[in-house]
């Protein structure tokens, strides 16, 4: 075993790792140590990797199981695990958990640099840990007892007679199954017991509230998760890696580089069926996402 050594980027999310060569198998003891060190952190940030989507793939599989690439978008050509984050091909600059549509999201998720903009693009990356110990006593009582469904097929912010025909493909692969699942509005962590807003932009409707009274109440407790104090900006160089909770934090990647090329590649880890503060775990209602990911024990 190396001596690994952590280094905090933020008080409430974000961890550099040191002394670390993530391109070659880890020990157990290594692989511990990383996890307990994103127990922590939320998100780690390794710096100078030699990896290609081989490596990623094999680093990734260290914390479980692989899911492919998404349920409905295209992978890269010859690695199924692995998904081309393009600002070509779209851009997530929007609030969001990994495929939370989905019955067991991703319990973790990595992002590598491929291509990095000379300015911007950074991806922000929030504590909704930090944001729901942040909610005021009442507030916090009344988020436990919420659901939300989850759809891929969400309220876009950008309307239909706005984006091009690229664009619009994009949308309808993007929406080509349909997936909708209830979530607790409260995720209880399954390894730290800590509790965390499991919100983000794929969360629609709360259950049993109309889509009106749904969006505010939403919109009150994204709030706290992208509260200044809750987030990490990372801004990219060539050749990191950054490994991050799905289960307890959401991102975000700013598009504030105009137009020049950005790619990342995301590999993500096979989650477990997300459970609330009473124990009762989440539930499908349109979507079978068995193509997709296996659900982690």
């Amino acid at each position: 075993m190396t001596d690994i050594e952590i280094q905090k980027v933020t008080a409430h999310i974000g961890a550099r790792v040191l002394g670390v060569d993530i391109s070659k198998p880890l020990d157990d003891i290594t692989a511990a140590a990383l996890r307990s060190a994103l127990n922590e952190h939320k998100a780690l940030v390794f710096d100078d990797v030699d990896l290609d989507d081989e490596g990623q793939q094999a680093f990734a599989r260290h914390f479980g199981d692989l899911t492919t690439a998404h349920p409905t978008v295209a992978a890269v050509d010859g690695a199924p695990n692995v998904l081309p984050v393009d600002s070509e091909r779209g851009r997530a600059n929007h609030w969001h958990t990994d495929v939370t549509f989905v019955l067991n999201p991703p319990q973790a998720s990595t992002l590598r640099s491929i291509t990095v903009p000379p300015y911007g693009g950074e991806t922000l990356i929030a504590n909704s840990a930090a944001a729901y110990r942040d909610l005021p006593e009442p507030l916090r009582a009344f988020a436990d007892t919420l659901w939300a469904e989850h759809t891929n097929d969400y309220d876009y912010a950008v309307p239909d007679e706005s984006i091009d025909e690229e664009q619009a493909a994009q949308r309808a692969q993007f929406t080509s199954i349909t997936f909708r699942t209830a979530h607790p509005v409260v995720r209880v962590h399954p390894l730290t017991g800590e509790r965390g807003l499991f919100i983000g932009g794929f969360a629609q409707r709360i259950l049993g509230l109309s889509v009106g009274e749904s969006r505010k109440i939403l919109d009150l407790l994204q709030a706290y998760v992208t509260r200044p104090e809750n987030v990490l900006r990372w801004r990219w160089s060539p050749n990191q890696l950054v490994l991050f909770d799905n289960r307890i934090t959401q991102h975000y990647a700013i598009d504030n580089y105009d137009g020049q090329p950005r790619r990342l590649h995301r590999v993500t880890v096979a989650g477990d069926v997300p459970v609330g503060v009473e124990g009762e775990e989440s539930r499908s209602i349109e979507g079978d996402a068995s193509h997709y990911t296996p659900v982690a024990g």
